[in-house]
């Protein structure tokens, strides 16, 4: 069996890249380092490290025991945790979504950490592949993807469908095709693919959004709608969100004759151990949302 501590210095000597500063983290000399990995490399009766001066790089077997060590190492970790703490309603919970189901979802979140107080939830907002690859690096417990992951290290559960909406002012109460050329278009980082999705599915004229006049870009999901109050422009945008801007009586949501829907899946790692907290969480969004 491999000695763990052995296996911990050899893991951080490999992600941090350097001797003195893997002595420095693990609070070790440098020699004590040295002779970890050389105790390692003779148990597994293999080198590990290709040995340049000062510097080195990990050997075909050092790169996989390093990536292979980084998961037992962290699944060790969580299993400590899961003995230790595993209240269902105590401890820190890390999730991670899209900005559009985010609006709907943190307020909720906070309502159940207000009827659990020793219940944290740490919520942050990112496009999918940032979510994707938290979850992959086990840096979050659980994320909700607006597209089916294709990476095998994820569990996904399709939880629900969301609608994709063309929002306005309220000064536009129906829509056609020219009334969309003539009020531009305010863009957002998703607006090319929602928009596609639906304006392709409703309109014969639409090829391709050069055909909007560009009126305005917001990268925050909560600003995106201050524009389109204003008259300034339309833009396409989950219901989620529509629904969640500040001024409901300045917009108008319009679902369209063909609609469009996004699928939401909840993910998790496959090789991590869900706490109850955790458990508790993917319960009551799943509720939430169905």
């Amino acid at each position: 069996m491999i000695n763990q501590v052995w296996l911990t210095t050899f893991c951080t000597l490999a992600e941090v890249g350097h001797f003195t500063q893997t002595a420095d983290k693990l609070f070790m000399t440098q020699s004590g380092v040295s002779q970890q990995i050389k105790k390692l490399e003779q148990q597994l009766e293999c080198a590990l490290l290709i040995r340049e001066g000062k510097s080195f790089s990990l050997t075909n077997a050092g790169e996989q025991l390093f990536q292979k060590g980084k998961e037992l190492l962290r699944s060790s970790a969580e299993l400590e945790q899961l003995i230790k703490q595993d209240e269902a309603y105590e401890g820190r919970v890390k999730i991670s979504s899209p900005g559009s189901v985010g609006l709907k979802l943190y307020p909720y979140l906070l309502e159940l950490q207000q009827l659990h107080p020793k219940l944290v939830i740490d919520y942050v907002f990112a496009p999918n592949k940032n979510i994707e690859q938290d979850i992959a690096d086990r840096k979050i417990d659980l994320g909700l993807l607006t597209q089916l992951s294709q990476d095998t290290s994820l569990i996904s559960q399709k939880i629900t469908a969301e609608p994709l909406v063309l929002v306005t002012s309220n000064k536009i109460e129906s829509i056609n095709w020219q009334i969309l050329i003539d009020s531009g278009f305010i863009s957002h980082p998703d607006a090319a693919h929602h928009g596609q999705l639906l304006l392709s599915k409703n309109f014969d004229e639409f090829e391709h959004f050069e055909q909007f006049e560009h009126k305005g870009f917001s990268n925050q999901i909560g600003l995106i709608l201050e524009p389109v109050s204003k008259g300034l422009g339309f833009t396409v945008l989950p219901l989620y969100a529509a629904k969640a801007f500040h001024q409901q009586t300045l917009i108008n949501i319009h679902q369209l004759k063909n609609s469009v829907n996004e699928n939401l899946y909840l993910c998790f790692n496959r090789h991590s151990i869900l706490t109850n907290r955790s458990k508790f969480i993917q319960t009551s969004l799943t509720k939430y949302l169905s």
